[in-house]
């Protein structure tokens, strides 16, 4: 990602997260709004480093704001973390899930078969991808690098944590790493999966630079 910017010296460092495990099984989840399960805010806490009261540790980030889709799964996490680390938090419909329509709720294996002429096509042609009654991937797309964009206009020194879901993060994640957002499947997103970007001015522009992927508890090293 490159934006024009007048401030040379601009940085902000962006936490992707996906939501831990919902209720509902092995289901194709869209715009099904299920809750979190226990394991799910475990694996949240964890790989934020929060305790169980969703306290911070010593290597809990600073985040200055959380953003949150606004799909149970995420938002009630991302409300919870804000109230107990005294954040503000805000909901942006942008960075929920694409819509499946006729699919949403489908069992996966179930899905797998019904889907399977469009994912193949999907291979050599983005606009391939149009759930019945849904959102095609095309719209999906502009929706989620919409929202990305934006943040791009955040103050500097922002550190943000953004609870969104994995079709999001397979926008994301190839477009800072100029992959084909067809290919991204070699990509592993886990529940919980937590991912941090840097933005960074290099002569009047913005750039966007993986600092690391799936991290828990940021092990990954310092922070920057």
């Amino acid at each position: 990602m490159s934006v024009s910017r007048e401030n040379s010296h601009k940085k902000i460092i962006v936490d992707f997260i996906r939501h831990g495990e919902p209720e509902g099984g092995d289901i194709l989840r869209g715009r099904v709004d299920p809750v979190l399960t226990e394991i799910g805010w475990a694996q949240m806490r964890q790989a934020t480093a929060l305790d169980n009261a969703h306290q911070s540790s010593s290597i809990t980030p600073p985040w200055t704001e959380i953003i949150s889709s606004p799909l149970k799964r995420c938002r009630h996490f991302a409300e919870r973390t804000a109230e107990q680390l005294d954040l503000q938090a805000s909901v942006d419909e942008q960075w929920q899930e694409i819509d499946y329509g006729d699919w949403d709720g489908m069992l996966v294996s179930e899905w797998r078969k019904v889907a399977a002429e469009q994912f193949k096509a999907f291979r050599d042609d983005l606009s391939a991808l149009a759930p019945p009654n849904g959102e095609d991937y095309l719209s999906f797309k502009r929706r989620v690098l919409g929202a990305w964009q934006a943040i791009a206009d955040k103050p500097d020194g922002s550190h943000l944590l953004v609870v969104t879901h994995g079709g999001v993060l397979r926008v994301i994640l190839p477009t800072v790493l100029g992959m084909p957002l067809n290919r991204s499947f070699p990509l592993f997103i886990p529940f919980a999966c937590i991912s941090r970007i840097s933005l960074r001015e290099v002569e009047g522009k913005l750039n966007a630079s993986l600092l690391f992927h799936n991290g828990a508890e940021y092990a990954a090293g310092p922070l920057g």
